[in-house]
């Protein structure tokens, strides 16, 4: 019995390993960053599940998915344990699915391509599934600093994720190869137990031969697009909010304002004494204003004032009420000196348990402090871009929240709608001191790199900066500290061959998983029904 085989008849063993190779695929994701690690875990994984009986993959997977998704998005734990407990039970449904695909399609000679396009398809169910979808541990997120990041600006985040994917599963193949049982080796020679073969070697060479190409696209430059050359210069503030609150962070009202307001005092001290550069605009993070300013008359005398002092507009997160009673919007207001409120955008992803509650009436009466959770936010509907005059001249800047950061639709509608220039507000004060607010800057990374663009991030507490099309960090501020920064980003158009292609690389993978797995499902019949004849 070769080593696979006594892990596979072992069902304590099996579910053992899946659990830490869902770790090691974990492992790749910041703060951690070791992604080497990803894609030998997936690989081990899905070595171990080739070839087993449905039920007994469907428990690896679960127990992988524990190891995955317990590791990366426990955090959650800031809204009660429940919530951790719950979210991350779902999840590992995922690497429970993804296991079954494996299993059921391994019988087919091209099964490595196939384990490949299921993961692609998984990934492209998280976005969906549950509440709206909750993709925040995708494989793409974990290349920012390896080299299948060269590929994100060609095929995007889930192209991406496919090929880190497809490289894990050759490395299985491999494996399987390796340590299959040989009758007639074993005879010739009782201590060799595996064997190395022209198949194994092209099946390290694929794994080999992407990463490379990853690594020699990274070395192509970036070319500015359109005709516009000029610079922008945005102001960013991060006023600080206490995080001890967890998910109460917002709840002084008025203070988290104040804050903003006195550093942006900060900012254009600086910039009038020469330290920093004179902003074009200045960027507040998401709930900066944590009063709505068109029903709040200090609040919009605060803003106002900040506007007159910087003596240009202020793109200021707030959070809005209405259009219902009991109902609130998470906005980005552009705020001109002397005239307000001239054009605004609505975060359209809002994020389930921490800005509304599913199925409230049924979960406010299982978890009654799920009511934190106050007015129940409405997405909005249109791109985040707003076309506004900057320097005298018209620039449409994009804007990404938070949450959306996560969601390709809403990213790529920014640059498709225009964006010349792109911004991210966010408020992760709740999450102070988890893993949370590092992950979401490094798909910020990410998804600069695959938009081929700068982005520059302002948030209330931790981890604003400026990203460069290449991932680089150009900055970053310090968790739980006030900052004031100015920086300088060039005007660019276009759109990224990435941000084309992504769009259908889930729905075809989802596409090929579903007609495969009705195809294995038929041959297992067929199979068992001559396993009965005979």
């Amino acid at each position: 019995m070769s080593i696979l085989s006594g892990v596979q008849a072992r069902p304590w063993l099996l579910c053992s390993v899946a659990l830490c190779a869902g770790l090691a695929v974990g492992c790749g994701f910041v703060p951690l960053g070791w992604w080497p690690l990803t894609v030998l875990g997936l690989a081990a994984f899905t070595l171990c599940v080739v070839g087993l009986p449905l039920r007994r993959a469907a428990a690896a997977g679960y127990a992988f998915g524990l190891g995955l998704f317990g590791l990366t998005v426990s955090w959650i734990y800031i809204y009660g344990v429940w919530m951790a407990v719950l979210l991350v039970a779902f999840m590992a449904l995922w690497g429970l699915l993804y296991a079954l695909a494996v299993a059921a399609f391994s019988e087919l000679p091209i099964w490595p391509p196939l384990a490949a396009i299921s993961w692609a398809a998984i990934e492209y169910g998280t976005a969906l599934v549950p509440f709206g979808g909750f993709p925040w541990t995708r494989l793409a997120y974990t290349t920012a600093d390896a080299p299948f990041g060269g590929f994100l600006r060609f095929l995007g985040v889930p192209g991406t994720g496919l090929l880190v994917a497809l490289s894990a599963a050759a490395l299985a193949y491999a494996g399987r190869a390796v340590l299959a049982p040989s009758a007639a080796l074993t005879e010739a020679s009782p201590r060799r137990w595996f064997r190395v073969t022209p198949t194994v070697l092209a099946a390290v060479a694929v794994a080999i031969i992407i990463t490379v190409i990853g690594g020699l696209l990274r070395l192509l430059p970036i070319a500015a697009t359109g005709s516009d050359k000029r610079d922008v210069n945005i102001g960013i503030v991060q006023g600080n909010v206490d995080g001890s609150a967890g998910p109460r962070s917002m709840g002084y009202a008025g203070s988290v304002l104040a804050n903003h307001y006195s550093e942006t005092a900060t900012l254009l001290a600086l910039a009038r004494t020469g330290l920093i550069a004179q902003p074009d605009f200045v960027l507040w993070p998401e709930n900066a204003s944590d009063l709505d300013p068109l029903v709040n008359d200090t609040a919009a005398a605060l803003i106002g004032q900040s506007a007159r002092l910087a003596q240009v507009p202020v793109l200021v997160g707030a959070v809005m009420s209405g259009p219902g009673e009991g109902e609130r919007q998470t906005s980005a207001l552009w705020w001109e000196p002397g005239s307000g409120i001239t054009a605004r955008y609505d975060k359209r992803n809002a994020v389930p348990f921490g800005e509304y509650t599913p199925w409230k009436d049924l979960i406010f009466k299982l978890f009654p402090q799920a009511k934190q959770v106050g007015r129940q936010t409405v997405p909005g509907i249109d791109p985040g871009v707003l076309t506004v005059n900057v320097a005298g001249q018209p620039l449409g800047i994009g804007v990404i929240i938070c949450y959306e950061l996560g969601f390709d639709a809403t990213v790529y509608d920014v640059v498709r709608a225009g964006a010349a220039v792109i911004t991210v507000q966010s408020n992760n004060a709740g999450y102070t001191g988890s893993w949370q607010p590092l992950q979401q800057f490094e798909i910020t990374r990410v998804r600069a790199m695959e938009l081929g663009r700068e982005i520059v991030v302002a948030t209330t507490s931790s981890y604003s900066g400026l990203i460069l099309p290449d991932g680089t960090v150009a900055d970053r501020t310090v968790e739980a500290t006030a900052a004031a920064r100015v920086y300088t980003v060039p005007v660019r158009t276009g759109v990224s061959l990435g941000v084309r292609v992504a769009p259908f690389v889930g729905p075809a993978s989802a596409g090929v998983m579903l007609l495969l797995a009705a195809y294995a499902v038929l041959l297992r019949r067929k199979q068992a029904k001559l396993a009965h004849a005979d």
